[in-house]
């Protein structure tokens, strides 16, 4: 499907190259999460009418209440709107159902959603969604040349397919010093927004530093650690004074790790 294939400009000035997703997946994404939904729509009903107006009144509305009611359909309504918004913004613009799936939702310059954006896109579901059965939003997405529904055209985002990694082969020098010094992504805990702070530049940074880390005479390594550190450190909350020179490297390899699974990708 090479019509569907998309050339993205990041503002670092490199190209990336994604494959758009089209109607047949992202179908797929949404009946998924929506059939999560509806069963959560009806625990949290079922436990409504059962705490607060009794087991009968489940089935023969005896008792009925507006308030609790209410205060179900409001909570439905959060529920239903901010599951989008806060999975497509914490967890790398990809619900469940998204993941499922194997796409993400991210901004049109290549980077991670913003809370601005899951914000507006998932806003305008609301419009998608007209007149019914969510009819303007699958008219879009099929004739537009980048299935963009409208909430993606005002929120400046596009839903693409996940990139591979890369295939596996002999492992490299880095590779093995960082397996022999016992370092993983677990080295190094990292919120989802504080990997979203990074860019491509920085982790151009952290890949060209780890792959040079091992060539390099002692006294320049130790030079190029603490520069390296410096500009990224503050990022991650961290400052490499006081630390040992052993103790940054091998923060800055864990922080390799966190960047190269969202960075180093093919197609």
């Amino acid at each position: 499907m090479d019509q569907d294939q998309i050339d993205i400009k990041t503002p670092e000035y490199v190209s990336i190259q994604f494959q758009a997703a089209g109607l047949g997946s992202r179908a797929s994404a949404f009946i998924i999460d929506q059939l999560l939904l509806i069963l959560i729509n009806s625990l949290i009903l079922i436990i409504t009418f059962f705490v607060f107006m009794g087991g009968p009144g489940l089935f023969f509305f005896e008792n009925v209440t507006t308030g609790p009611l209410a205060i179900a359909i409001i909570l439905i309504f959060v529920l239903n709107w901010g599951y989008f918004f806060a999975f497509e913004y914490f967890n790398g613009g990809r619900t469940i159902g998204k993941k499922l799936a194997g796409i993400r939702v991210i901004q049109e310059n290549g980077h991670s959603i913003t809370i601005l954006s899951s914000f507006i896109r998932n806003l305008l579901r609301i419009i998608d969604s007209l007149p019914t059965g969510y009819l303007v939003g699958i008219l879009m997405i099929f004739f537009h040349s980048k299935h963009k529904r409208i909430g993606d055209l005002v929120a400046g985002t596009i839903v693409v397919h996940e990139r591979k990694e890369k295939k596996k082969g002999k492992k490299s020098a880095i590779e093995k010093e960082i397996e022999l010094r016992g370092i993983s992504k677990e080295s190094l805990m990292l919120e989802e927004w504080i990997l979203k702070s990074f860019v491509l530049k920085d982790w151009k940074l952290i890949n060209t530093y780890s792959n040079r880390l091992l060539q390099l005479p002692a006294f320049e390594r130790k030079q190029l650690t603490v520069k390296v550190a410096n500009i990224l450190f503050p990022k991650i909350g961290l400052d490499a004074k006081g630390r040992s020179e052993a103790d940054v490297e091998n923060t800055l390899l864990a922080l390799y790790l966190h960047l190269r699974d969202e960075w180093e990708f093919e197609l």
